[in-house]
């Protein structure tokens, strides 16, 4: 039977959220994105409608990112972003407000940690609790934590890419990294304007990343047309970059990924190393989608590489997964010396 009280599981992500609401499933998959008119101070558009204004807008509106490196950057766009978010999704006339787990980056302080908490309780909800990104990840893969046994996980966010040691429940090790999708675009921009003086905007440096970015060298090396305004003449113009440049450019934020993984294997006890290489290793998170990111990591640590099923949803399964155990989350949070 379905609660009257709606549970939500939310992934507030650097670059997208996505809602779980108990017994439907994931029911919202929006850009991090708030468009701001400067003038009236007031919210023109949230979400993919936001995320299209990027680059865009006249001088008195303002498209912006609220999260930053998987926390939050401006506070109170944020709450006004779950806010709209919380209300689309559970209707502005709710009768009852709705309990919310919120996925964090693992090694966020616990001022950190209180901001995220502090805007959900804001934006409506009559409790909030948050859960480590890498463990939600390993739940919504699927991944067997609750028995005694080593299971690593590689959650490649926007923001940030959190790598953990999970065994019964709990994390034995883990590092969070402030790489991910964003600061894999700004290499590809920073690549443009020094090789070929072209300034190229975040989406286009997003399309050049999915359409032919790649970690491992391809059988077949793939070709893209790009737009953007040359910074010599001024003028639009339109270039040819290809996979194995822009691999070349993004080998050093994927190896900075690599290098951090290789640090918590070194750290993880042996019995638990032993299970790991035995199990391997589950990719999550939008970076895992790039061409040949895998078999790189497998290359380099010697342990065969899993991606998820559905990588960009598994720390939102996990957070909607985990409120079937909010009992127990709800003792961690308040050992933590939190409240609801």
């Amino acid at each position: 039977m379905f609660n009257l009280v709606p549970e939500l599981g939310i992934d507030l992500g650097t670059a997208n959220i996505l809602v779980y609401l108990k017994g439907k499933g994931i029911v919202l998959r929006e850009p991090s994105v708030v468009a701001v008119n400067t003038t009236t101070k007031r919210f023109v558009a949230v979400g993919e409608e936001a995320r299209m204004m990027l680059g865009r807008t006249p001088g008195n509106i303002v498209a912006i990112r609220p999260m930053c490196e998987g926390v939050i950057a401006d506070y109170s766009t944020t709450q006004k972003m779950l806010e709209y978010l919380i209300a689309k999704v559970c209707g502005k006339r709710r009768m009852l407000k709705p309990t919310i787990i919120v996925a964090v980056p693992s090694q966020v302080t616990p001022v950190e940690k209180r901001a995220v908490v502090q805007a959900a309780k804001s934006a409506g909800a009559k409790q909030a609790y948050p859960i480590e990104e890498p463990l939600a990840a390993a739940i919504g893969a699927g991944l067997p934590i609750a028995a005694p046994g080593g299971n690593m996980i590689i959650d490649c966010g926007g923001g940030t890419t959190d790598i953990a040691v999970i065994s019964l429940n709990g994390i034995v090790s883990s590092r969070s990294i402030r790489v991910g999708g964003n600061k894999i675009d700004e290499v590809i921009q920073r690549h443009i304007k020094t090789k070929y003086s072209l300034m190229i905007g975040d989406r286009t440096a997003e399309e050049i990343k999915m359409k032919i970015g790649s970690a491992y060298p391809l059988e077949q090396e793939l070709a893209l047309e790009v737009r953007g305004r040359d910074l010599i003449a001024g003028l639009p113009k339109t270039i040819e970059v290809t996979s194995s440049e822009v691999r070349e450019a993004l080998m050093e934020p994927i190896m900075a990924i690599v290098d951090r993984v290789k640090s918590v294997l070194e750290q993880t006890p042996p019995e638990l190393s032993s299970d790991i290489i035995e199990r391997g290793i589950m990719l999550t998170g939008g970076v895992s989608l790039i061409r040949g990111f895998d078999k790189l990591l497998s290359k380099q640590t010697r342990i065969p590489v899993h991606v998820a099923e559905d990588p960009m949803s598994c720390v939102a399964l996990g957070c909607g997964r985990a409120l079937d155990q909010l009992e127990v989350i709800r003792d961690q949070f308040i050992e933590t010396g939190f409240e609801a």
